[in-house]
């Protein structure tokens, strides 16, 4: 078992199976040693865990923790593209989260935090990203975020 697998299991996290894509694309796509994995949305057991709106059904607190299960969703897309072994990421290089909000809804940042502290406490230092956090009026099946990533790959 490698670093990483040791720090989920200190986390509580065990990675769900990856979802299956739902239309014409791919969960995840190499380039060079960069791995791009496709917007993750907060599902479980192939059931949506929230669903509605930031700043009217979902509290900040909801937002969050939806956040952090679409960067669960992240990590285990990424988990199965590298065979298992986490420890080849090199770093989380960057994430973007799209909230669904109602229009005067304004902290999309703090809501994206949730998957953003996950990826630090996963992976420490190299868990540091440059990422970006957008309002939307709709998102898929009505679920409040969705989270996408780019990570940099050793060994790829």
């Amino acid at each position: 078992m490698g670093n990483i697998a040791e720090r989920l299991a200190q986390l509580g996290i065990v990675l769900p199976d990856p979802a299956i894509p739902s239309a014409n694309y791919v969960p995840t796509r190499r380039v060079g040693t960069c791995l791009y994995v496709a917007g993750q949305v907060p599902t479980r057991d192939g059931q949506d865990q929230f669903t509605g709106k930031l700043g009217d059904t979902v509290s900040l607190a909801e937002g969050q923790a939806a956040a952090r299960l679409c960067a669960i969703n992240l990590l285990a897309q990424l988990s199965k593209a590298l065979g298992g072994d986490l420890d080849r990421v090199a770093g989380v290089v960057r994430l973007g989260g799209f909230v669904n909000a109602v229009p005067e809804f304004g902290d999309h940042p703090k809501v994206i935090n949730g998957a953003s502290d996950l990826m630090v406490e996963v992976f420490g230092d190299a868990g540091r990203h440059v990422r970006i956090a957008v309002g939307s009026s709709s998102l898929p099946r009505n679920v409040p975020v969705e989270v996408e990533g780019l990570f940099e790959i050793q060994r790829m």
